[in-house]
């Protein structure tokens, strides 16, 4: 048995990189003045339980083949699942047909060659792949303790909308006529559950999760099922508010999105379109002045880490914001040229940021936020997709907890917090210590100056 077989791969990695030389070759006979393929696998399993009882065991295995094909700077792109001679002939066959049919774009192109990652990038130990041996079985019994955790808590769970867990791992390799060359192996798994506590027109749910690169690292299924029923404890009688106007606390858990706004705001695409609520943001205060934001794509086993981007772009650690100034875009290298600027390695999206604030002390721990936030709403749960990227306005629907003289006094629901981004970034008015990494994005607990409460 090979090396990638025993992974759980289906090919070996050198193949992955003779059918990108061998695509590479069919893109120059068609006659493209550029290319570039990637080539990928990805395998799985993902089970769910409910109450106890098996309801789904999955197992995905696919593989793929992309490539980009120009014709002076006009693009086609198609892709293929089979890796035979024949197919991988069409599929650049098809690529060029587009191209040659498609408008000409002015800014069309693969990154210039200096921007690609050569091999200091590429011998980067970024430790992304940790593959579990995990059995269908093995998996099933995962999630049936993580639930009997949260079943166990308290006779107030009452149901279940079930425990799951995942392994997930993908190889790849990529390849463009500029010289690029590079790829790796990924993993990422996960326990989850979701109780449910109470009964009636009374019930509530929540839910807790683990996801890590190396299952070794993943949270207990007992811990994962009694925090998320603690969670959904917690919640019981909840009720409505009056619509008021007063400081909001953002659990870090859900502040991450406030962040994912930012990026979406000074990402090249919404700002080459001039569809960004913060157009034209780069050198300007944007942040309260106490905030920084740092990237850094080469966090050993970091979520969002990565040597290079999607287009083979080196990636490199940055300040993106510095005491609440825009030091720089989120760009491709597409974007970047519309823009007039230089690609920042962001094709794919931001690496592993972190929002810091000068404020912040070791103690600020959830405790001491709530402290801070002395008497308004500390939200726990967003729902909707009511952010307007464009205008920055800001509406969705939240749940979380009403709070007096800095301690919790009761749980809320079924209200709407109201704003508009530009201006809640500016009102970051404290940032805690009790940070928590939502995929690339890590960040404490978040206060805002004031928020339109909409309840009764």
């Amino acid at each position: 048995m090979t090396a990638s077989a025993a992974q759980g791969f289906a090919f070996e990695l050198s193949q992955f990189q003779q059918i990108v030389e061998d695509v590479l070759a069919m893109a120059r006979n068609v006659g493209a003045s550029d290319a570039g393929v990637e080539v990928s696998e990805g395998s799985g399993l993902s089970v769910s339980v409910r109450k106890g009882e098996l309801e789904n065991i999955e197992r995905n295995r696919d593989k793929s083949v992309g490539v980009s094909v120009y014709v002076g700077q006009r693009r086609g792109n198609a892709s293929t699942s089979d890796f035979s001679q024949t197919a991988l002939e069409q599929t650049v066959k098809a690529a060029f047909d587009i191209a040659r049919f498609t408008a000409e774009d002015p800014t069309a192109g693969l990154p210039d060659a200096e921007d690609l990652a050569g091999p200091e990038a590429l011998a980067l130990k970024l430790d992304l792949f940790h593959p579990w041996d995990l059995t269908a079985e093995a998996a099933v019994s995962l999630a049936r303790r993580a639930e009997d955790a949260a079943m166990g808590v308290d006779r107030r769970i009452t149901n279940s909308e079930g425990g799951s867990v995942s392994a997930q791992q993908s190889q790849f390799w990529a390849g463009n006529s500029r010289g690029f060359r590079g790829g790796y192996a990924s993993s990422r798994h996960s326990i989850a559950v979701s109780p449910i506590a109470g009964k009636g027109a009374n019930m509530q749910r929540d839910y807790w999760y683990s996801s890590m690169r190396d299952a070794m690292e993943l949270a207990s299924p007992e811990v994962i099922g009694r925090y998320a029923a603690e969670r959904a404890l917690s919640r019981l009688k909840s009720r409505k508010i009056a619509t008021c106007e007063v400081p909001v606390l953002f659990e870090s858990t859900v502040a991450a999105g406030l962040l994912g706004g930012y990026v979406q705001g000074t990402s090249g695409g919404a700002l080459y379109r001039q569809a960004s609520f913060l157009q034209d943001s780069l050198g300007k205060q944007v942040w309260s002045d106490h905030i920084d934001v740092m990237e850094d794509p080469h966090v050993p086993r970091g979520k969002g880490s990565a040597p290079f981007d999607d287009e083979g772009v080196v990636t490199r650690a940055r300040q993106v914001v510095k005491g609440g100034v825009t030091q720089g875009y989120f760009l491709s290298s597409y974007s970047a040229r519309k823009l007039g600027m230089k690609t920042t390695g962001n094709a794919g999206g931001s690496q592993n940021l972190r929002l810091t604030s000068r404020l912040t002390q070791p103690g600020d721990h959830l405790e001491e936020m709530l402290r801070k936030l002395h008497r308004g709403l500390f939200v726990t749960e967003l729902m909707g997709q009511g952010v307007n990227y464009v205008t920055g306005d800001y509406s969705r629907g939240a749940s979380g907890y009403w709070v007096e003289d800095g301690r919790i006094a009761f749980p809320v629901h079924e209200i709407t917090i109201a704003g508009h981004l530009g201006e809640m970034l500016k009102q970051v008015v404290a940032v805690g210590a009790d940070v928590y990494t939502l995929g690339g994005k890590s960040i404490g607990s978040v206060l805002l100056e004031r928020m339109k409460i909409a309840g009764n």
